[in-house]
């Protein structure tokens, strides 16, 4: 009998080292050489595939592929027939949500979207950004870009364009500026209807769910070990920040308690001072790859 086989897609492109970081903190060894679309994964079972996050949703729609990561706002262009399983929540460089934005020149006598009225727009998203000039009652040119997109509005191509953004930086450096937000766009893990009726398909891409959004919770978090005595327990406690409630366990000597916590990795080195401060002795601070909740 021929071994089942799970048909994941993998974004292609910005989302493809932030995915493959999250798949090796998952567990899964991940790789690929720079002319292969054929990814390697210590997994029989999975059989992934690089695509483009643009066309994701249609090949997983169409069955191509049982299931695969792409953004929301390529669901919402492609309109696909799909199932969203759960929302990975990461991005390019960050853990944020991004969004897709009109961007003018800082000159422009553009200030609203309503004044795109009769202008010529340049955008990658071009499906959603038509629908929402029409909820907006605005009648505007809308073409393809195929890249460059914020040079055509410095070269007088366009008047206006529809952009992906994380943090406005890289509109900032070709002098444009923000005038409204059209979208905002998580990852998201999707998967074919048909793909999720199969029981040991639909078991597998839940596994793999499970163990990715534990990877994503982890991401940016350590974990903390510490021995504290019984007099400075209130102490450590208010300065201690958690997930939920730190693990607190008795030691052989009944006034010294050993307490372990999950905390951003971002507070540990003014965390730890206060600790010190406040009697915590032993502190140790090790990395974290999931978290299960």
């Amino acid at each position: 009998m021929k071994p089942k086989k799970l048909k994941l897609g993998i974004p292609k492109g910005s989302l493809q080292e932030a995915t493959f970081k999250i798949f090796e903190m998952a567990g899964f060894k991940l790789s690929v050489s720079s002319r292969s679309y054929f990814p390697s994964i210590d997994d029989a079972e999975i059989e992934p595939v690089l695509i483009r996050a643009q066309e994701m949703s249609r090949y997983v729609e169409e069955g191509v592929l049982d299931c695969g990561i792409t953004g929301q706002d390529w669901i919402l262009e492609n309109d696909s027939d799909i199932k969203e399983l759960v929302e990975l929540k990461y991005a390019k460089q960050t853990l944020n949500p991004v969004r897709w934005v009109v961007a003018v020149k800082e000159d422009s006598s553009i200030k609203t979207v309503k004044d795109l009225q009769g202008k010529r727009i340049a955008t990658e998203l071009v499906n959603y950004t038509k629908a929402y000039l029409k909820k907006n009652k605005i009648k505007s040119e809308v073409e393809f870009s195929w890249g460059a997109t914020e040079v055509k509005v410095s070269a007088g191509l366009v008047d206006a364009i529809v952009e992906l953004t994380e943090t406005g930086s890289s509109l900032r450096a070709h002098n444009l500026k923000e005038i409204a937000t059209i979208c905002y766009s998580t990852t998201k893990f999707i998967a074919n209807k048909k793909a999720c009726k199969d029981e040991w398909k639909k078991k597998k891409m839940d596994y793999l769910v499970l163990l990715l959004k534990g990877a994503i919770d982890a991401y940016g978090k350590v974990g903390m070990k510490m021995n504290v005595k019984k007099v400075n327990m209130e102490k450590i406690l208010k300065v201690l920040p958690s997930c939920k409630k730190p693990t607190i366990s008795s030691l052989s000597d009944p006034s010294w308690f050993a307490l372990e916590v999950i905390v951003a990795e971002e507070e540990v080195k003014k965390l730890i001072p206060k600790l010190k401060e406040c009697g915590a002795e032993d502190i140790v601070e090790y990395p974290l790859n999931k978290i299960i909740y």
